[in-house]
C-alpha cells in the first residue's frame, strides 16, 4: 500500500517531525488542524502504524516513524531539487571567462571561485589578469573582460557594481620592540616607518594617508609595494609597520598591533557591463560569492 503515499502526505509527516504539534504543523502548511488530522489518519492506514502518538510533550514519533524519517526527508529534498524548464545548468556552459582582479581579490575571491568553477562548471576556462586602470572600461565594453573584482572607489564608471562585502584593515609588524600591552595611539604608531600598497601607479600616498592627516598625525611611508603579498614579505624582513586587509591575515611572521583608532575599511565589489546583467554565468558567480561572504 506504500505506493498510495502522495507528496502532500510526506509534507504532512515532515511538518509533524519538525514541530511535534498538529496546530503548529497546520500553521506551517497553511491548512486547518482538521486537515492535518485527516491526513495523518490516511497515512496511518497506508503505512499500518500509528506514526505519531500524543504525549504530555506533543506528538511523539513511533519507532517506525523515526526509522522512515530519513527516507521521507530525502524524497522531499530530491523533489525540491528537480530543475524547472530553462533552469541554468553551469555544467553545460562552455566558454572562456576573463576576470580582472586586484591581488587582494585574486587571493580572497578568485582562487576559491576557480575551484568552484572546476567543480560545478568544468567546461568554463578562466583567464585572470591583474587589475589595470588604463583602458579598463574600454576593454569591458569591447567584451575582452567579463568581470572585475576591485574596491568601490576604483570601480569604473558606466558599469554595474554589485557590493560583495566590506573589508577592514589591521596593523601588523615584526617589530617586537613596539609595546603591545595596550592599544597604540596614532601618535605612537606614526613614529614608525610604513609600508603601503600602491598597485599600478607606484606612489608613496596610500588610501589611508588622507585619513591620517585628518587625524593630525601624518605618517611617513618608506616603501611602496605593488601588491599585498610583497608588502607582507617586506614587513617580515624589516621593523616597519603596515596595514593589511583582515582576510589576508594571519600571516606567518607578522603579528597584529592593536590600535586606539583604525582607518576606514573599504567595500569590495564586482563590476561588469550592463549587458551582462542577465548573463546566467555572471549571476551564478555573484550568487556564489555573496553566499560565501554572508553565511
Amino acid at each position: 500500500m506504500i505506493d498510495k503515499l502522495e507528496i502532500h502526505h510526506l509534507r504532512t509527516l515532515s511538518a509533524l517531525y519538525q514541530f511535534g504539534n498538529i496546530s503548529a504543523a497546520a500553521e506551517h502548511l497553511s491548512v486547518s488542524q482538521q486537515a492535518i488530522s485527516l491526513q495523518l489518519k490516511k497515512i496511518r492506514a497506508i503505512l499500518e502504524d500509528p506514526l505519531f502518538v500524543r504525549t504530555g510533550h506533543g506528538m511523539m514519533p513511533t519507532t517506525y516513524a523515526k526509522e522512515i524519517e530519513p527516507h521521507i526527508q530525502q524524497i522531499l529534498i530530491q523533489i525540491h531539487n528537480i530543475p524547472l524548464a530553462n533552469t541554468f545548468s553551469p555544467q553545460e556552459i562552455a566558454r572562456t571567462l576573463v576576470i580582472c582582479a586586484t591581488d587582494y581579490t585574486q587571493e580572497v575571491i578568485v582562487t576559491e571561485l576557480i575551484r568552484e568553477l572546476r567543480q560545478y562548471a568544468p567546461k568554463v576556462k578562466v583567464i585572470v589578469t591583474n587589475i589595470e586602470h588604463v583602458n579598463l572600461t574600454k576593454k569591458i565594453h569591447q567584451g575582452s573582460i567579463d568581470i572585475v573584482f576591485t574596491t568601490s572607489v576604483y570601480a569604473p564608471e558606466g558599469l554595474i557594481s554589485t557590493p560583495l562585502f566590506t573589508e577592514k584593515y589591521l596593523c601588523v609588524t615584526t617589530n617586537k620592540a613596539i609595546e603591545r600591552t595596550h592599544n597604540l595611539s596614532l601618535e605612537q604608531l606614526t613614529k614608525h616607518d610604513f609600508v603601503i600598497v600602491s598597485p599600478g601607479v607606484g606612489s608613496f600616498i596610500g588610501s589611508a594617508d588622507t585619513w591620517f592627516e585628518q587625524q593630525g598625525f601624518p605618517r611617513h611611508v618608506a616603501v611602496s609595494a605593488p601588491s599585498f603579498h610583497m608588502a607582507k614579505e617586506t614587513l617580515k624582513q624589516s621593523n616597519m609597520v603596515g596595514f593589511i586587509p583582515s582576510r589576508l591575515l594571519p600571516y606567518d611572521g607578522l603579528f597584529e598591533l592593536p590600535l586606539e583608532k583604525y582607518p576606514p575599511g573599504y567595500q569590495v565589489v564586482a563590476a561588469y557591463h550592463p549587458g551582462a546583467k542577465h548573463d546566467p554565468l555572471i549571476r551564478w558567480l555573484l550568487d556564489s560569492i555573496q553566499n560565501k561572504f554572508t553565511n
